[in-house]
């Protein structure tokens, strides 16, 4: 049975909620297998909506119970516990972990985090939102025109899988993008796009 409480977040002193489990915690988490397997086992503890649930509050830069992070994050969590800056490594790996674990509720967490301060959560947004098929035409637009290159690609990218007709003018300015691997992202996308929509008027 999952209980809520108020409590103060460790990394940033702002009060939060906390998600409790009440069953007993396993004698550790398996911080040094891949993430598949973590959260593999993270799905047998919490169950699927468990963990998007969790998933989504650390997004939401919520603190979603130390163990989760563990299996959010690994050996690399355990640093954090222990008193190393969490910087944006928390939302991070609550939106990797929406790669792998989904359902629908987690979306307005993934569409919000494409704002994120952080250009690696930013990044990470817009390659959920590609792989989800989520609807954050406009966010991933302005995107397109984020400073940092990695996050202009996986917007892109993003744009080709969601994106609609209207989208392709903003492609196609980055097929003249400063950065190489921008310009392939575009040229990706494009392509992307033409062969979904040419599908869709068939």
């Amino acid at each position: 049975m999952r209980q809520t409480a108020s409590t103060q977040h460790p990394w940033t002193g702002s009060v939060v909620d906390v998600m409790r489990n009440d069953s007993p915690p396993p004698s550790n988490v398996p911080v040094d297998l891949p993430i598949e397997a973590r959260l593999t086992a993270a799905v047998e503890r919490y169950g699927e909506a468990g963990v998007v649930e969790r998933a989504s509050a650390l997004l939401a830069g919520k603190h979603a119970g130390e163990d989760f992070l563990l299996y959010a994050g690994g050996r690399h969590a355990q640093g954090l516990l222990d008193g190393a800056p969490a910087l944006y490594w928390p939302e991070l790996w609550g939106a990797r972990t929406l790669l792998h674990v989904w359902n629908a509720d987690a979306a307005e967490a993934v569409v919000s985090g494409l704002g994120n301060q952080s250009w690696r959560v930013r990044e990470m947004c817009a390659r959920v939102s590609m792989e989800r098929r989520l609807e954050a035409v406009a966010e991933l637009t302005l995107l397109t025109s984020d400073p940092v290159p990695r996050v202009r690609a996986a917007a892109l990218r993003a744009l080709g899988a969601v994106g609609e007709s209207a989208q392709a003018h903003t492609i196609e300015v980055r097929l003249n993008d400063r950065d190489k691997d921008v310009r392939r992202a575009a040229q990706q996308s494009r392509d992307a796009l033409r062969t979904r929509l040419s599908g869709q008027d068939g």
